[in-house]
């Protein structure tokens, strides 16, 4: 069965044209115009990727955003017609998995789109599958794609879900902000350094109050590596 896309933007338009460029991809698409209607089609239609404006009245995405995370683990590609970075970064804390700026191009919101359905598709790594990962009192249930300190559940993002997969997967390697890029997404997607650190950030104090505040190092002027996951 095809992937299910949701759409949330308050512009016909916009709208019109991601559904053109998602269906002629081969994914279905379902669309919402306000934030309300996105959470009531979510909740029914479980999609598969939610592709949501920011600017939108009533309720912005941002919120929409908040309200889907305490809810589900969709990933989120953000819509923004505000080049700010404060937007972005703040839309990446949120729990989104990438943004694209507007005016963008019908193919390139695809791209990332496919990305992330790509991240998602198999929930594990075939050379992994079967296996957990662990690291101290971190373990990564890979088949349930599920993060776990010690026993309890900290809910991850698909994109915070690779990146911690990736360290945990060479704990003695530092890796590049570069080559957590290229890793996630392919040599030569777009995509800035400040995204890469929001996840970092947004990863660090999701198991911070869990008491892990150990679970990734900084190496200055070099990238991440996996820290020692011993717990404050």
């Amino acid at each position: 069965m095809p992937r299910m896309i949701l759409i949330v933007d308050d512009d016909p338009h916009i709208r019109q044209l991601l559904v053109f460029a998602l269906d002629k991809a081969g994914l279905e698409t379902i669309e919402a115009s306000d934030g309300e209607a996105a959470l009531a089609l979510a909740s029914e239609r479980a999609p598969d990727l939610v592709v949501l404006d920011i600017n939108m009245p009533r309720m912005d995405g941002l919120e929409v955003c908040r309200r889907l995370r305490a809810e589900s683990p969709v990933p989120i590609l953000f819509l923004s017609s505000r080049d700010d970075e404060i937007d972005r970064v703040l839309g990446i804390e949120l729990g989104a998995d990438d943004y694209v700026v507007k005016p963008f191009s019908p193919r390139e919101v695809v791209a990332r789109v496919m990305a992330i359905l790509r991240r998602t598709a198999a929930h594990a790594p075939s050379v992994e599958t079967g296996r957990d990962l662990a690291q101290g009192r971190l373990r990564l249930d890979l088949d349930g794609w599920r993060a776990l300190w010690d026993r309890t559940d900290v809910p991850l993002t698909v994109t915070e879900f690779q990146i911690l997969r990736l360290l945990v997967s060479m704990p003695a390697k530092v890796f590049s902000r570069d080559a957590i890029i290229d890793r996630l997404h392919g040599p030569g997607f777009a995509i800035t350094d400040r995204t890469i650190d929001s996840h970092v950030r947004n990863l660090r104090a999701k198991f911070a109050r869990e008491g892990g505040g150990d679970v990734i190092e900084t190496r200055a002027g070099i990238g991440y590596r996996l820290g020692a996951c011993a717990g404050a």
